[in-house]
């Protein structure tokens, strides 16, 4: 499995030189400008990290209710300002209220979730449905009270950071559907 994102997700965890090794040299192979003319001067080399060659890690207490697993795919880099990975709330669990300073979208990949921005009604998301979380917009996502619910999340990075987590969403908020 892949490793999850220390600054998203607050997860502690051991080095990260696994997925250092596939990523350490990445904005190398990016496509190199010649500064007069601004046509590439080198293509960028296409890389390939492998399926289950990073480890799941658990998301963070603090920042989850409820058992939540994460799977780094990729970090952000040179190459894109935004970081991916597959988080999966077991049925019941949630993230706590946060914002992302460059936005998220989530693409709903398996069960049933919900998810609420604050001061609006809970909604019900499924397989294909894909959200928009503004930069700036409180909010939390998870699964239902009955279903798990695994989501592919890409997070924007804005001067290094992707994520403010918040309090934690009450019994009380995630029932209020």
């Amino acid at each position: 499995m892949i490793k999850t994102i220390v600054v998203l997700f607050g997860v502690s965890f051991g080095s990260l030189s696994a997925m250092g090794a596939d990523m350490t040299n990445r904005a190398d192979n990016f496509s190199k400008s010649d500064e007069a003319t601004g046509r590439q001067t080198s293509a960028p080399n296409q890389q390939i990290t492998r399926a289950g060659s990073q480890p799941s890690s658990v998301g963070a207490e603090a920042n989850f209710t409820g058992r939540v697993r994460v799977d780094m795919i990729w970090p952000a880099d040179a190459g894109i300002t935004a970081s991916g990975a597959l988080v999966t709330f077991e049925p019941g669990s949630r993230s706590a209220w946060h914002i992302h300073p460059a936005g998220q979208r989530l693409v709903v990949v398996s069960g049933v979730g919900l998810t609420q921005e604050w001061g609006k009604a809970v909604q019900e998301i499924r397989p294909g449905d894909v959200v928009w979380c503004p930069p700036g917009i409180k909010h939390w996502h998870g699964a239902t009270p009955i279903t798990a619910m695994t989501h592919l999340a890409v997070t924007g990075t804005a001067e290094g950071k992707n994520v403010d987590w918040m309090e934690k969403v009450s019994d009380e908020q995630y029932k209020s559907r």
